[in-house]
């Protein structure tokens, strides 16, 4: 039985197009790769299509970026290893939730973008794989995470709101709710705050404004870690950057 007739069945046309493009992405695995695995809705279709080939015999070593990838990955036998151990990876694949023509991203919707960003940094190559409508002409209308510790948490927000008007840049932010009434936590244990900016000035200067707020931990601007993008939509792959 062919590696594609085990993946994933999608059951939308927006997952169909999600699939599409992690399909691609997975065309540009080698055996022996070193490989960073995303998370979220596009890259589960990824770590699955890569799964059914190292059922198939592909040898990769991978690093989660989330406990749920993690889980993922080790439920369909996909070798992990820590990026301890490795250092430098060849490539990481994962989604975005939205990205520009530049490939500068907001991530972070699912809550891993502090190990996305340390697994991303210390990849050679990082395609980002996502159906069309994430790609924007400026960032901003999907809400900005930013990751902080949870102590004193609301003076590090207060913190943060001024740091948005040194860039030229303003919107209500609040608090990520995870079940009932508690906070929403990180897999590092953080709290995180979105920023509901609408439209971004200066990508570049906004993170660094937040990066100089005591407390913050990271924030979900991906600015210089994209080298491609694998786009899907109704009429077919769009590819941006170098694959």
């Amino acid at each position: 039985m062919s590696w594609k007739t085990r993946i994933l069945q999608p059951d939308t046309a927006v997952e169909k197009m999600k699939q599409k493009a992690a399909l691609r992405a997975l065309e540009e695995v080698r055996d022996g790769m070193k490989l960073g695995l995303g998370t979220g809705s596009t890259a589960r279709y990824f770590v699955d299509g890569l799964g059914a080939q190292v059922a198939e015999g592909l040898a990769v070593v991978c690093v989660p970026t989330s406990e749920a990838t993690r889980a993922q990955a080790e439920g369909l036998g996909i070798p992990l290893a820590s990026l301890d151990a490795l250092q430098r990876l060849d490539l990481t694949v994962d989604g975005a939730d939205e990205l520009d023509a530049d490939l500068r991203l907001i991530k972070g919707g699912g809550g891993a973008l502090l190990r996305e960003k340390i697994v991303a940094a210390a990849s050679d190559k990082m395609i980002v794989i996502a159906d069309d409508t994430k790609l924007v002409a400026t960032l901003g209308a999907f809400d900005l995470p930013v990751e902080v510790n949870a102590f004193s948490h609301g003076a590090t927000a207060a913190a943060m709101d001024a740091a948005l008007a040194t860039t030229r840049n303003a919107g209500p932010m609040a608090l990520r709710m995870g079940d009932g009434d508690s906070p929403f936590l990180t897999d590092g244990g953080h709290y995180i705050y979105d920023i509901a900016l609408g439209t971004i000035n200066d990508p570049e200067a906004l993170a660094q404004a937040l990066l100089n707020v005591p407390g913050v931990v990271e924030h979900g601007l991906f600015l210089g870690y994209a080298t491609a993008a694998v786009l899907a939509g109704e009429d077919g792959l769009q590819e941006m950057g170098t694959l």
